[in-house]
Parts: structure tokens; C-alpha cells; sequence
């Protein structure tokens, strides 16, 4: 198997998204690879009908700018060198998938949390990116 030369590491923001850059950072050295980091805002007004005090576009600009610092702040902590960070709005697995191919990526790393009951039958977005990717897809279990 030849070495990856360029990853997209799926950061959610959560607690969990440290084990995910981790996962990838690891593997990016081990494959002497570079690293685009994602994060994608997936904003949904409360009241789509209703009119709302902060227009929607200025709502979306300050969830991305909180979320470009989060992610510099991961990548000072965990000192992920030859990181691109990266920050879409949009569809998540529309924008994965979209940024993947944009930037010719070829491993996504992703993380994946253990399903139970009815959970099992929505379509979560690691399966949507397993099935859709044109490229390796790895998933980390997260605690």
C-alpha cells in the first residue's frame, strides 16, 4: 500500500474531535502527509417562517469565525504541522464530499460513534461519506 499524501480529518467541534485529530495527525506523519482540517456549519434558523432579530447571513458569518478559532486552537494544542484548516457552510455531507474532491484528497478520516435501536436506521453522515467518497474513508470508534 503506498503512503497517503493528503488527508481530510473531519472535526464535529465536539469533546470527541481531539481523538479524531489525533487519529489523523498520527497517521499523517507516519505517512509523511499533509492535513486539511474541516469543520462545516450546518445552520438551520429555529423559525424559518418567522422573522428573526439577526439576519440569518450574520448569524452563519459568526458561527464560522467560532469555528475557524476552535480551530486554531486545536491545531496550537495538538501541533498538527502541514494543516490546512478549513471552515464550509452548507449541507455537511454535501460539503465533505464536495471539499474532498476539491482538494484531491486521498483518505478521509472520520470519526464514529456505536449506534443502538433506532439510531441504526438514520443515515449518519460517516455512512453517507463511506459509501459516496472516491477515495479511502477512515473511521475512528470515539469513546
Amino acid at each position: 500500500m503506498a503512503g497517503y499524501q493528503k488527508l481530510l480529518v473531519l472535526l464535529d467541534l465536539s469533546d470527541d474531535s481531539e481523538q479524531v485529530a489525533i487519529a489523523g495527525r498520527d497517521l499523517a506523519a507516519y505517512s509523511n502527509a499533509s492535513i486539511v482540517a474541516l469543520h462545516v456549519v450546518e445552520f438551520v434558523p429555529v423559525e424559518p417562517m418567522g422573522e428573526s432579530l439577526m439576519p440569518t447571513v450574520q448569524i452563519e458569518d459568526e458561527l464560522v469565525k467560532r469555528s475557524h478559532e476552535k480551530l486554531n486552537d486545536l491545531r496550537a494544542r495538538l501541533g498538527l504541522t502541514r494543516t490546512t484548516l478549513r471552515v464550509e457552510a452548507g449541507n455537511t455531507k454535501a460539503e465533505i464530499l464536495r471539499v474532498a474532491e476539491e482538494e484531491r484528497v486521498d483518505l478521509i478520516v472520520v470519526g464514529s460513534r456505536e449506534r443502538h435501536g433506532l439510531a441504526i436506521l438514520v443515515n449518519f453522515t460517516e455512512d453517507t461519506v463511506l459509501h459516496a467518497a472516491q477515495c479511502d474513508v477512515l473511521a475512528v470508534r470515539l469513546r
